[in-house]
């Protein structure tokens, strides 16, 4: 066919196979180039560089492990704080109740001079067209 080839849909295509030809072997040879540049370098480069990758490694590994421990005291200190403020709020509950307790209100306001209402001279208004109100017979 003289340098002729059919494409998948049939038609004839000119030339091309050059170019096809020209990427593979340039593939072909990026890949033959890189493979003697490891054979290159020798025992004591290839040393050097796996200390600095190992060294590098151990510096990462480092400073993670410092993170997680920083945190980790957050976290701890962070509890403690959490445990004393539920002491306090347990503390403030049992004031408020001992506060609110009748028996409490009464030793107060005698404390601070107040005396319990004669039932006798209170006084009650009866206002019209409320729920307090009772009728009385």
């Amino acid at each position: 066919m003289n340098g002729q080839r059919r494409s998948r849909n049939g038609l004839r295509q000119q030339g091309g196979g050059a170019r096809r030809l020209a990427g593979r072997w340039w593939a072909a040879g990026g890949r033959r180039r890189l493979a003697p540049l490891f054979l290159r370098i020798g025992p004591v480069a290839l040393c050097l560089c796996s200390v600095l990758l190992i060294s590098l490694m151990a510096i990462l590994y480092l400073s993670q492990l410092g993170q997680a421990v920083t945190t980790n005291q957050q976290i701890q200190d962070l509890r403690s704080r959490q445990v004393e403020l539920q002491r306090e709020d347990n503390d403030l509950v049992n004031t408020i109740a001992q506060e609110q307790s009748p028996a409490y209100i009464a030793d107060r306001a005698r404390r601070m001079g107040l005396v319990p209402a004669n039932p006798q001279g209170v006084q009650v208004i009866v206002v019209q067209g409320t729920q307090g109100n009772r009728e009385q017979p």
